[in-house]
C-alpha cells in the first residue's frame, strides 16, 4: 500500500474514533448538539494541534486543512442523531444499554489512541528531529492523548489518562514500539500497524484483567 493513503487511512481512523468517543462523552454530560460537537471536534484535533505547536508547525495542520475537522464532524452528528433516535420513545436508560455505551466509548477511545499515537511519531519521523528519539515519542503520546485531556477536563471528568487503565503507559509503549520498528526496518507502514496492535492489546488486557497502576490513598 502506498505510504500517503496509509497515512490518511490511519488519520481518518483515529478522526472517526475520537469525534465519536468525544460525542458519546457528551451525550452522556447531557449536552446539547452544539456542544456534542464541539467536545467531539476538540477530542479529534487536540492532540494534532498540541503537537503541532510544540513542534512550532503553525498554524496547526487542523486549520490548514478542515478535512478531518469535516469528518469528526460528520462522525459527531451521525453518533448523536443515532442516540437520539434510540431514546426517541424511552423514558429511561437502561443499565444494559449504559454497559453498551461504555464498551463503544472504550472501543473507540481505544482505537483513536492507538491510531494517533502512531501517526504522532511517524509526523516526528517527518521532522528534523528524527534521530532524538525522547522528542518523537513524546510527539506520539501528546498526539494520542492529548484530545481526550481535553474532552475529559471540558466535561468536568478527571483526565483518563491519570485513572484509568494504564491509558497514557500503553500510549508510550505503542509510541517506542512504532519508533524502534521503524529504525530497525525502515517500514512507516510496519512500524505504525506494530504500536497500533501494541497500544490496543494493552488497553484490552488493561480493561480485562483491570490493570491499574499503584494509587496512594490518604
Amino acid at each position: 500500500m502506498d505510504t500517503e493513503l496509509f497515512i490518511l487511512i490511519t488519520d481518518i481512523i483515529g478522526t472517526v474514533a475520537f469525534a465519536v468517543s468525544g460525542a458519546m462523552a457528551g451525550i452522556r454530560k447531557k449536552m446539547d448538539i452544539f456542544g456534542v460537537n464541539i467536545l467531539a471536534l476538540l477530542t479529534a484535533t487536540g492532540g494534532g494541534i498540541i503537537r503541532d505547536l510544540v513542534t512550532g508547525s503553525t498554524p496547526p495542520a487542523a486549520f490548514k486543512n478542515p478535512f478531518f475537522v469535516i469528518i469528526a464532524a460528520i462522525a459527531a452528528n451521525i453518533t448523536f442523531i443515532f442516540v437520539w433516535w434510540e431514546h426517541k420513545n424511552k423514558k429511561n436508560v437502561s443499565d444494559k444499554t449504559r454497559a453498551i455505551y461504555d464498551k463503544i466509548f472504550f472501543w473507540f477511545d481505544t482505537a483513536g489512541l492507538a491510531a494517533f499515537t502512531a501517526e504522532g511519531v511517524h509526523t516526528g519521523l517527518l521532522g528534523p528531529y528524527a534521530n532524538n528519539a525522547f522528542l518523537v515519542i513524546f510527539l506520539g503520546v501528546v498526539t494520542g492523548v492529548g484530545g481526550g485531556v481535553l474532552r475529559d477536563v471540558l466535561s468536568l471528568e478527571m483526565p483518563y489518562i491519570f485513572v484509568k487503565h494504564i491509558y497514557a503507559c500503553a500510549s508510550i509503549i505503542g509510541a517506542a514500539a512504532v519508533y524502534i520498528v521503524y529504525v530497525i526496518t525502515g517500514s512507516a507502514e510496519a512500524a505504525m500497524l506494530t504500536g497500533f496492535f501494541f497500544v490496543c492489546v494493552i488497553r484490552f488486557c488493561a480493561a480485562h484483567y483491570e490493570w491499574n497502576l499503584p494509587k496512594a490513598y490518604q
